[in-house]
């Protein structure tokens, strides 16, 4: 652009200089020169191998579509499919292949020379898709709306950042506890919900009555705390030192936005080690707290 630039005002300038035949010939031809350049720049920048450009001899793309959408070739001639996530890119002249929309090439140390890459989405967070389901990322939402449009349905378009809405899920709930009076023993669940689910523990009374926890008991105590995951919640049911009265059914419950859930664990008091049931013998560990 800067060289047409000083051609336009070079040109524009030179009937100021007709009085002298030598620099007008001289201007004319320093015009025709730039007239001449910009048409072999745009040769030069086309790649090798490419020739010229005859549409009718063109691979047709993929009936199914393609995973990333398509593009114009490196030949600016054909149409092909672009490459998608994890797909290999880059390489040399007429070869070379780009990626998709929203994807970028990016090459390791080790494909330097063939100059070969790797598609990688730019935008690495989760997005919600407007038929419920969440995606790693972006490209991922952009491929299944690609497939959905050449299944004949609906595209699908992002309906917000992170994960979609979901119902509370106990991924792992509470257990059965064996022991003795006067140890510390506990009970623990985890649960994963968008959004993160609040987590509380009751004790399950004679009938369908039920007693809050940690309600003004002394000797047992609750604890929730975020993770281990991302929208994941754990919580436990502490109780030390243990009395025959903490003995009963106790029920971990879940609950955000998009429902509920819950899951029931259970406490049982025993007079010494050696009234555990055979089977509970062979697989709890000899601790202060026993958890299966």
């Amino acid at each position: 652009s800067s060289l047409l630039s000083v051609c336009t005002l070079s040109c524009v300038s030179a009937p100021q200089f007709q009085t002298d035949s030598e620099l007008l010939a001289n201007m004319k031809s320093f015009c025709l020169l730039c007239l001449i350049l910009p048409v072999l720049s745009v040769q030069d920048s086309a790649p090798l191998g490419c020739g010229s450009c005859d549409l009718a001899q063109c691979a047709p793309l993929p009936a199914e579509g393609c995973a990333a959408g398509s593009l114009v070739d490196s030949c600016g001639c054909c149409s092909v499919c672009a490459a998608a996530e994890g797909e290999l890119c880059g390489g040399r002249q007429s070869a070379a292949r780009r990626c998709g929309s929203g994807l970028e090439c990016v090459r390791s140390s080790e494909n330097k020379k063939n100059k070969m890459g790797v598609c990688v989405c730019k935008r690495k967070y989760e997005v919600c898709g407007t038929n419920g389901v969440t995606y790693r990322n972006s490209c991922a939402l952009k491929t299944a709306s690609l497939r959905a449009q050449s299944e004949g349905k609906e595209p699908v378009n992002m309906q917000n950042k992170g994960r979609c809405g979901s119902a509370p899920l106990i991924v792992t709930p509470p257990g059965e506890v064996y022991n003795v009076s006067g140890s510390q023993v506990y009970l623990s669940c985890e649960v994963v919900g968008v959004p993160t689910p609040v987590l509380t523990w009751k004790k399950i009374l004679s009938g369908k009555k039920m007693e809050l926890l940690p309600g003004d008991r002394d000797n047992l105590a609750i604890q929730t705390r975020g993770g281990p995951e991302k929208h994941e919640v754990t919580g436990w049911v502490l109780i030390s030192p243990l009395t025959k009265e903490e003995e009963g059914s106790y029920e971990c419950h879940a609950t955000n936005a998009k429902g509920e859930a819950s899951a029931v664990g259970a406490i049982h008091v025993v007079e010494s080690i050696n009234d555990l049931c055979q089977p509970f013998k062979n697989t709890i560990r000899l601790s202060s707290v026993f958890q299966v």
